[in-house]
């Protein structure tokens, strides 16, 4: 599992130390720095940092970024093991160490960068909380620039760096909130995580969580909140439970209606077939589904095409009018829409290439 989550954005990240310079040291340097029965004979980075020269915080930084970059390096356990022997040298712990230097990066708006030092935190401390935020947090903001970036004319690519950097930091805040259950702003971003989602009964859950864990005396633990900032975010979130709570309902009967009970969530959609959620069209076609499996096939047909008129490319919805069609016996509508859903899928392949 800790694997599969570190390889979703490796490639990505590997991008940034395609340049790096590795060379061996020699064997009186490396004794100098404490790394001589660790290093000898290893490849490490030799890039100075804009001093000169190359210090002993240059290496290790660097060996951090190719431990976070790329979980199975070759040298991997050996840059590990240097590293927290300069850690336990200077009495610091190597997680934090490497917490702090991430922090600057994020702070200084190369989120990747961050990304690169909090992963490699990881490998020493899997469990520590600040590294897990920080990390999911400089994931978000990955992909949120990357969104800003691609807003004119969206490219497959940096649909996919989003896409993938996004579902990092979704699970991410989900782990943060599994390990450590009392911090409340993994709650926060979580909420916002689900709610982009169109997970409205989690999103509500989980803010709901966060407000209890953010006004408990035992809280404010946060060194980058105040209790006026908190207020500030308990206030924003309840406001947003308020504005959830018919996207809660509609989420109720949508489950109902996919557990069987298409009544009782077609008697809840139905209170939304006028309003702001009329226009939505995951709601006709559920209430399609209802229509459909209670045996009134020309409401649902009316159900799926208003499903088209909303969203014209949705072969579910064709799909669905060509089954009903051909129940019928009504074959030229039912070719119709077969016809249609083999136009929208050689369309999606041309786009794919």
């Amino acid at each position: 599992m800790e694997q599969e989550k570190q390889d979703r954005i490796s490639r990505y990240l590997n991008e940034r130390n395609r340049d790096m310079v590795f060379g061996e040291l020699r064997d009186d340097f490396l004794k100098s720095i404490g790394g001589l029965q660790i290093l000898r004979g290893v490849p490490v980075p030799v890039n100075e940092g804009g001093s000169g020269r190359i210090s002993v915080k240059d290496i290790i930084m660097d060996m951090a970024r190719v431990v976070g970059s790329d979980p199975g390096f070759l040298y991997a356990e050996k840059y590990i093991s240097y590293i927290r022997n300069v850690a336990a040298a200077t009495k610091t712990d190597a997680a934090d160490m490497l917490v702090t230097e991430g922090a600057r990066s994020a702070d200084a708006g190369d989120y990747e960068d961050a990304c690169m030092l909090f992963r490699a935190a990881l490998r020493f401390d899997p469990k520590n909380r600040s590294a897990m935020y920080l990390y999911a947090r400089s994931c978000k903001a990955c992909s949120e620039t990357a969104a800003e970036n691609e807003a004119g004319e969206p490219t497959q690519e940096g649909e996919e760096y989003i896409g993938k950097f996004k579902a990092e930091s979704l699970e991410m805040f989900e782990l943060l909130t599994m390990m450590h259950p009392d911090f409340a702003m993994g709650y926060y971003f979580l909420g916002y995580g689900y709610l982009n989602l169109g997970l409205y009964l989690k999103a509500k859950l989980t803010w709901e969580d966060f407000l209890r864990l953010s006004s408990s005396a035992e809280e404010n633990d946060s060194p980058e909140m105040d209790e006026n900032q908190l207020d500030d975010l308990r206030h924003e979130i309840s406001g947003m439970l308020l504005d959830l709570e018919e996207p809660v309902r509609i989420e109720e009967g949508c489950n109902l209606i996919m557990s069987g009970d298409y009544q009782g969530g077609m008697d809840i959609l139905n209170d939304f077939r006028e309003g702001r959620y009329e226009n939505w069209w995951p709601l006709w076609y559920y209430l399609g589904v209802a229509e459909s499996s209670l045996g009134h096939p020309g409401e649902a047909a009316e159900c799926y095409k208003r499903v088209l008129r909303l969203s014209p490319s949705n072969t579910d919805a064709m799909e669905e009018l060509a089954a009903i069609y051909a129940l019928s016996g009504d074959e030229i509508n039912a070719a119709k829409y077969r016809n249609k859903i083999k136009i929208v899928k050689q369309n999606q392949m041309l786009d794919s290439e």
